[in-house]
């Protein structure tokens, strides 16, 4: 075979790979729209049972919390959740990590906090149940997310630890992911890198299958959840 026939053979090869990855985002974007429109149903009673919990408990603010975050090419975008802190959490967490350094050096290395006190009880139940992620179906139906994909970080978050941009931003962030089906918490920020870096790099129809299969069992055996 010479290298014209070759070349030409690689270019069919191409065009059928670019075929197939836009196929599957096809059938990725239309389970996204399929689901979230069912997660939304079950949004309305669950958002009225947390709130009824949280006036029980004498807490009369909002059940969501809308954050910042960074999305699919650095895109700012804003992700819904219910509230799993006290209403101030923000200001708690500036106070906290000005009077201890070894929680300071903590939320830096991982960006969150063991036992951190401003989760509240019903918070707690949330988080441990990943039912305070249900909001984001929002966000997947108006295509600022995915089911299935990186988690959506805060703004610097990604450079603190030294982060490739283009590689995690080069997808559509998920409301679970390789990192949240495959130790979560429990993992090294480096690690938790690694996993996303490793679903963007392979996203395929299969491997999303096996990520809702393990983010379910995750969920069950609540893995990693804190």
């Amino acid at each position: 075979m010479n290298n014209e026939a070759i070349m030409q053979e690689d270019i069919k090869v191409l065009k059928w790979t670019s075929i197939k990855h836009y196929i599957y985002l096809g059938i990725k974007r239309g389970f996204d729209i399929f689901v979230s429109l069912v997660g939304c149903i079950f949004l309305l009673p669950l958002m009225l049972i947390v709130k009824i919990c949280n006036v029980i408990s004498g807490d009369m603010n909002s059940v969501f919390y809308k954050q910042k975050r960074i999305g699919k090419n650095g895109k700012l975008i804003y992700i819904y959740k219910f509230r799993s802190m006290v209403p101030n959490a923000d200001e708690v967490l500036k106070e906290l990590l000005e009077k201890s350094p070894e929680r300071k050096k903590e939320w830096e290395e991982n960006q969150k906090l063991e036992n951190d006190p401003r989760i509240t009880k019903m918070g707690n139940i949330l988080r441990k149940t990943s039912l305070d992620e249900i909001p984001q179906m929002i966000n997947v139906l108006k295509g600022d997310m995915s089911l299935i994909g990186p988690r959506p970080l805060v703004e610097g978050e990604l450079d603190l630890h030294n982060g490739n941009h283009e590689l995690y931003e080069s997808a559509r962030p998920g409301i679970t992911g390789w990192w949240a089906c495959n130790g979560r918490s429990a993992t090294t920020y480096e690690e938790r890198l690694n996993l996303e870096y490793f679903y963007v790099k392979n996203m395929s129809l299969s491997l999303d299958i096996k990520c809702v299969i393990k983010t379910a069992l995750a969920v069950i055996k609540r893995d990693g959840a804190k």
